[in-house]
């Protein structure tokens, strides 16, 4: 079973350095966007997965950090992409 980790943690890992390069090369910015959110998700896997190979459970609280951080940078970037700020700002006071 430790064998199956280490193979995830290395197919984890390749996965990516592929979406850094995306991050760095994307042609549009949503590409570099969607590769943003896909780093987000794979610095969660990548951290499962060595708690589970180190077998402790004190990467929990790190694995929802990641996860609401992400989520988080993922809603800014599509809002400033939609509307091109990320605060409404009211200038009508």
């Amino acid at each position: 079973m430790m064998m199956f980790y280490w193979v995830s943690l290395a197919v984890v890992s390749i996965a990516f350095a592929g979406l850094l390069f995306r991050l760095v090369k994307g042609p549009t910015v949503a590409d570099r966007v969607v590769a943003l959110d896909a780093i987000g998700i794979s610095l969660v896997s990548i951290v499962a997965l060595l708690s589970l190979i180190i077998e402790t459970e004190f990467f929990l609280e790190i694995i929802l950090l990641l996860s609401i951080l992400s989520f988080i940078g993922t809603a800014a970037f599509a809002k400033f992409i939609e509307r091109g700020e990320i605060f409404d700002r009211d200038n009508n006071r």
